[in-house]
C-alpha cells in the first residue's frame, strides 16, 4: 500500500516533541512554489471554502476557533489577516490586537486579558499578538516584570512555570471546544530591513515605521531563541505551531489559508438535525407563505 502523501497544509506544521533551532525553519516559499498568480487564485478559492466553513461553524455551534499570530516587526501579520479573512462574515470572527499592557491588565495574571477576548462557540477569534509576548518581548526585556509586581520568584522557575501555564491554558481551551491554532510568521532579517528600507523611502508606508522596531531587530537573536523556546515547549497536539516562511507574502497568505481551511475541514462541522418541533413549524411557515 503507498504511503500517505502529508497534507499541504501540514507542510509548516512544527513537531509536538524535539527541538530544533530557529535557524532551521524556512523564510522562503518551497522550491516548485508557483508563482504570485496562481498563489493569488488558490486564496481566492480558499477564502471562499473559509467563508463556508464559517457559516457551517455558526450553525454547529460545538467549536469556537483561536488563530493566533505571532512575528517579528514587518512580517505581515496585518495584512494576512485582512487577506486571508476578507471573505468571511465580519459577523462571524473578531480580531483582537494585543499592546502594552493596561494598569488593569497589570494588576492580573498574565493570561487573564487574552483569556477576556477568546471566541465563543461557532466564531473565529484572530489574536494579533498574544498571550506568548509574555515569553516573547518580556523574555527579551525582562525589565518590563517590574511593573507586573510579582512576587520574587527565580528567573528559570518563572519562565518554565509559565510555559507550563500555557500549554494548561490551552489544553483547557482545547478539551472545552476552542480548537487553536497558532502561527510565527517567520521573516529572514534581511527581507525585515528591506521592508523597514520601503517604509522610510515611500511616503505612502511613512506612517508604518516607527524607530522602536530598530530597538527590537537589534536584538534578533535574543528573539530568535526565544522563538525556539517557544515552539518547543508549547507546540502541541491540542495546539499546534505553524512556522510560515514569511519573506514571500502571497505565499504566506495561502499557506495560513490552507491551514485555516484544513483545521476546520477536520471538525467535522454539519447543521444540527432538525426535530419534530421545528419540523412542525416549518410546514407551518411554509403553509401560511403559501395562503399570501
Amino acid at each position: 500500500m503507498p504511503a500517505r502523501r502529508p497534507d499541504r497544509a501540514d507542510l509548516h506544521r512544527v513537531p509536538y516533541r524535539g527541538h530544533r533551532p530557529a535557524s532551521r525553519y524556512p523564510t522562503t516559499a518551497p522550491r516548485g512554489t508557483p508563482g504570485k498568480d496562481a498563489l493569488q487564485d488558490e486564496l481566492r478559492g480558499l477564502v471562499d471554502e473559509l467563508d463556508r466553513l464559517q457559516q457551517l461553524l455558526f450553525a454547529d455551534q460545538r467549536f469556537a476557533v483561536l488563530a493566533v499570530f505571532q512575528a517579528m516587526d514587518a512580517a505581515g501579520k496585518d495584512s494576512t489577516i485582512r487577506k486571508v479573512f476578507s471573505g468571511v462574515n465580519p459577523a462571524g470572527f473578531r480580531v483582537h490586537a494585543f499592546g502594552r499592557p493596561s494598569e488593569l491588565e497589570l494588576r492580573h495574571d498574565f493570561l487573564w486579558r487574552c483569556a477576556q477576548r477568546l471566541p465563543e462557540r461557532g466564531r473565529i477569534g484572530i489574536f494579533n499578538r498574544s498571550h506568548y509576548e509574555e515569553l516573547l518581548v518580556v523574555r527579551v526585556h525582562p525589565e518590563l516584570l517590574a511593573a507586573q509586581r510579582l512576587p520574587p520568584v527565580a528567573a528559570r522557575r518563572l519562565w518554565a512555570e509559565r510555559f507550563e501555564s500555557i500549554r494548561s491554558f490551552e489544553r483547557h481551551l482545547a478539551a472545552n471546544g476552542t480548537v487553536i491554532v497558532k502561527f510565527w510568521l517567520n521573516v529572514s532579517r534581511r527581507e525585515q530591513a528591506r521592508r523597514f528600507r520601503e517604509r522610510i523611502e515611500n511616503p505612502d508606508k511613512n506612517w508604518k515605521f516607527r524607530l522602536g522596531d530598530l530597538d527590537d531587530r537589534a536584538h534578533w537573536r535574543q528573539y530568535m531563541k526565544a522563538y525556539e523556546d517557544v515552539l518547543r515547549e508549547t507546540s502541541r497536539e491540542w495546539a499546534p505551531w505553524y512556522a510560515i516562511p514569511a519573506d514571500d507574502k502571497a505565499y504566506m497568505r495561502a499557506a495560513v489559508a490552507r491551514v485555516m481551511v484544513a483545521t476546520m475541514r477536520r471538525l467535522g462541522l454539519r447543521h444540527p438535525p432538525v426535530d419534530d418541533y421545528q419540523k412542525r413549524e416549518l410546514r407551518e411557515g411554509l403553509r401560511r407563505l403559501n395562503r399570501e
